[in-house]
Order: C-alpha cells, then sequence, then structure tokens
C-alpha cells in the first residue's frame, strides 16, 4: 500500500487519485499518524485481464493439434537433477 502525506495529497490531488486506481489504497498520514485512505472505486463485472485474453491463431492450430500439454511433471525433473549432482 502507498502512503501520502496531507501535504503531498493537497499540492497533487489528482494525480494521487488516478495512482490509487493502479495502485490501489493509498494511505493518507498527518504528522505519521494515519487519518485517512483512498480506495479505488472497482466495478464487479470486470472480466480479469487473463481471462479476457484469445489464444493466438498460431497456438490454436498447435493446440488443436494435439501436441500440446504432455510435458512432464517439472517438480520430477528437478528432483532427480538435484539427486544427480550429490
Amino acid at each position: 500500500m502507498k502512503k501520502v502525506t496531507i501535504r503531498e495529497l493537497h499540492a497533487k490531488t489528482g494525480d494521487w487519485v488516478r495512482a490509487a486506481s493502479i495502485h490501489g489504497h493509498i494511505l493518507v498520514t498527518d504528522n505519521g499518524r494515519a487519518i485517512a485512505r483512498i480506495i479505488p472505486e472497482t466495478s464487479e463485472s470486470e472480466v480479469p485481464f487473463f481471462a479476457r485474453r484469445k489464444p493466438s491463431p498460431a497456438f490454436a492450430r498447435l493446440d488443436a493439434s494435439g501436441k500440446t500439454g504432455r510435458g512432464g511433471d517439472s517438480t520430477q525433473f528437478l528432483s532427480e537433477d538435484r539427486e544427480d549432482r550429490v
């Protein structure tokens, strides 16, 4: 959580309000004591970024070919590699 003094908030209110939408909560302090919090307004119907992504045509073709998802367990490979080093 970001912190801003009341003096900084007074000087650049618009900048800090816009920053709240990017960084989340911003704590406002006066002489080192928390006095307020700026909380961004959130839209409940907003879909997360990664849920909106679409696969590229090249990946869609690769995925349709059945050649994806056949990898091994990486933790097993790492464990075997570490055992070989000892």
